[in-house]
């Protein structure tokens, strides 16, 4: 099967081999729109489209529906683990519709956080999804939605009750870590939190203070590190063992590189984890198994959280409408080497 000559072949070739209508093509090799295409009909046109090397023109496809068929998106700090997972599973769910991905990195800066919302939208995206919410930081959301922008909150909200907002579910996922050192025996513990204008450390934070308050005799407090890094996790362990009083025998990270940065100051220290402190990690990024010891950490499940971001923000495209709701994904406790039972006082 063949196009004349070295033409590219369009949708009319498509049909014309596959002897259905144009349309039934655009529609079969549409995610959007293929189950309206007989599975039949549907393996015709793609068999017939592969053997022509026809691609779609989502030019074309977007000057007539008035769409762009790119989605912008913004993350916090693409070199932490934690991000390509969301972003491959955006990616995943996206670009089967047709749609591309723009991609803004901020550095975790405030100020390029509030810079790039506009220029996205100037670039006439279909939408936005944005993981890099900083609580109480509004300014450029309230833009966006006052000109009827749609976007979706993803891992982190702003403080804002404007769109939605896809998370895993971070107070189940302390809830759990807390339970599991209870029952070990622990009622000395820390937790380390990132900074606490962000809206999954204060939701952290918060967790964990609940869930202490249901152990008998719990000593428990907050602490906050300055970032979600190894470094600042490190410096704030330092600072927990050097300052005095009693010790905690487990620590709680608010994420697993400030875990790493625990246990690289307990070492530092002469410490040994789980024997004389035990600590647990929040996100399960790809290696915390490679730690030594192995570390326990909450599971959330990243590459699910980019597929459902990308699902509500189409329905909102698709509608025309959203509204805040908040879609809370399940975490899991992994228990690995880094907890035991409590050391005896």
């Amino acid at each position: 099967m063949s196009v004349e000559g070295t033409r590219r072949a369009t949708i009319d070739d498509v049909a014309r081999l596959a002897n259905v209508h144009k349309a039934t093509v655009s529609r079969a090799l549409n995610a959007a729109t293929r189950h309206q295409v007989s599975a039949a009909t549907v393996e015709r046109v793609e068999r017939v489209a592969a053997e022509l090397g026809y691609v779609a023109n989502a030019m074309a496809r977007g000057l007539r529906t008035s769409s762009s068929m790119a989605i912008g998106v913004v993350i916090p700090d693409l070199t932490t683990p934690f991000f390509p997972p969301i972003v491959r599973g955006i990616e995943h769910f996206l670009q089967p519709r047709g749609y591309t991905v723009l991609l803004a990195n901020t550095d975790s800066s405030e100020a390029i956080d509030r810079a790039v919302v506009p220029p996205l939208l100037g670039r006439r995206v279909d939408g936005l999804i944005i993981a890099s919410g900083v609580k109480d930081h509004q300014s450029a959301l309230a833009e966006a939605h006052a000109v009827g922008a749609k976007a979706v909150m993803l891992n982190r909200d702003a403080g804002s009750a404007l769109y939605p907002l896809v998370a895993g579910n971070d107070a189940s996922g302390v809830a759990a870590a807390v339970a599991h050192l209870a029952q070990l025996g622990h009622r000395d513990l820390v937790h380390i939190a990132g900074p606490l204008e962000l809206s999954t450390s204060a939701t952290r934070s918060s967790a964990f203070v609940e869930a202490c308050r249901s152990i008998p005799r719990a000593r428990a407090r907050v602490v906050e590190a300055e970032a979600l890094t190894v470094e600042a996790g490190q410096r704030r362990m330092d600072r927990v063992i050097t300052e005095g009083g009693r010790r905690p025998t487990a620590v709680v990270a608010g994420n697993d590189l400030i875990a790493l940065g625990v246990l690289r100051s307990l070492r530092d220290h002469g410490l040994t984890c789980p024997g004389d402190v035990s600590v647990v990690g929040f996100n399960d990024i790809t290696f915390p198994e490679d730690f030594w010891p192995p570390l326990t950490t909450v599971r959330v499940p990243t590459h699910e959280l980019g597929m459902e971001a990308a699902r509500v923000l189409l329905e909102g495209i698709a509608s025309g409408e959203q509204e805040p709701t908040t879609l809370l994904l399940p975490t899991s406790l992994i228990v690995r080497g880094s907890t035991g039972p409590a050391a005896a006082r």
